[in-house]
């Protein structure tokens, strides 16, 4: 295939839903799709209404501004409040809410912050305001951290020293693992992650399919990516298979992109534990700076409160990240909890499950049950 149009064909998508309508008959299956770029094309698509009731799709933390504290959004503030700082961050972290309010927040109270479209843009402000210091507060999983690993090595090849990392990268494997050991969410495989396996490959991925005997399916973002990725993990289960299988041939390959992985390796290590918001603390799951990166440490550099903080009572967005509940059943969903009144974070994000079905799915939703749109 080479043009958008082709992978949404009605034919072709029709007629692997009569196949997976087929293979399932008589069962009830239970997928989770753990990246939240999958996710917004279910929902935007509609992909659910097309699947038989015997699919159940549920979503994951593959959100990493879902999934990031409170605390550390908390950090990310009292940095941008700091005398002669310049914070920069992607733009979605803008209005995360903290337990004081957000980065937006502090800068209508005169924090100089600003958003940025990579951590490069960042580093060129460094080189532009020599007397400030330049913060990037990097956020994301294996996708976006071999960007902050290049930024860094090309800041210490040309020695600025007014620029530093605030790094909040998370890693996906250990989120599975965790999700894996919930005794209450029995799921039958993975709709797995395209844009984390463009940098870390397939290989990664087995300990699900040997040791929990669950099949994967490494799925691009086009409609029919998705469903043809559930069409090949329903097949495995039919056939009593766990395997690893990529759907995403034309992007991931199985040892991933070893350059990136390696400007990764250079820059960072793992930490011994790190906080998940709705998660709690998962060990080896978070990377940050090497310590001969140590200059370039805004954790080191900068005092930070480091204090962890209670997510509201209102807001289940640890269950939404985990498939325990869908974002409807949340209490608060689209009442005190909307896009311009956000009270979790996956309302925030533009990879937020809550924001997804928000935007895409709460109105046919309300249609089939004669409720009152909210």
């Amino acid at each position: 295939m080479k043009f958008v149009d082709e992978y949404r064909d009605a034919a072709l998508i029709n007629s692997l839903v009569k196949e997976i309508t087929r293979l399932s008959e008589g069962q009830s299956i239970k997928l989770m799709e753990v990246c939240g770029g999958h996710t917004h094309t279910i929902y935007k698509h509609g992909i659910s209404d097309l699947l038989p009731d015997t699919i159940d799709l549920v979503h994951g933390p593959g959100c990493p501004v879902c999934v990031l504290p409170m605390g550390r959004v908390d950090d990310a503030i009292a940095i941008a409040r700091t005398k002669d700082v310049i914070f920069t961050t992607f733009g979605d972290m803008m209005r995360v809410p903290g337990s004081t309010g957000s980065l937006l927040d502090a800068r209508a109270d005169g924090a100089d912050v600003r958003f940025v479209y990579s951590p490069l843009d960042a580093l060129k402000m460094a080189r532009q305001y020599p007397e400030r210091q330049v913060v990037f507060f990097a956020i994301g999983f294996e996708t976006t951290a071999p960007s902050t690993a290049v930024t860094l090595l090309r800041a210490q090849a040309e020695g600025i020293k007014n620029f530093s990392i605030f790094c909040n990268h998370v890693n996906v494997i250990p989120a599975i693992k965790a999700i894996l050991d919930e005794p209450d969410l029995s799921l039958n495989g993975f709709v797995g992650p395209g844009h984390v396996s463009m940098v870390i490959g397939t290989h990664p991925y087995t300990f699900i399919a040997r040791e929990h005997a669950k099949p994967i399916v490494i799925s691009g973002f086009e409609p029919l990516d998705i469903i043809q990725s559930v069409y090949m993990l329903v097949k495995q289960l039919s056939e009593g298979q766990s395997e690893v299988e990529n759907q995403y041939t034309r992007v991931v390959q199985p040892a991933g992109n070893v350059k990136a992985l390696q400007a990764m390796a250079r820059t960072m290590e793992l930490r011994p534990i790190f906080e998940w918001r709705g998660m709690g603390f998962i060990a080896h799951s978070a990377l940050k700076l090497r310590p001969e990166f140590a200059e370039w440490d805004a954790e080191l550099r900068f005092s930070v409160p480091g204090i962890r903080v209670a997510d509201p009572q209102a807001c289940q967005c640890g269950e939404v990240l985990k498939g325990a509940i869908k974002p409807w059943q949340c209490q608060v969903f689209g009442t005190a909890c909307t896009p311009e009144t956000p009270i979790g974070t996956c309302m925030v994000s533009s990879e937020g499950a809550c924001a997804a079905y928000y935007n895409y799915g709460r109105f046919l939703r309300t249609a089939r049950s004669g409720e009152v749109p909210v």
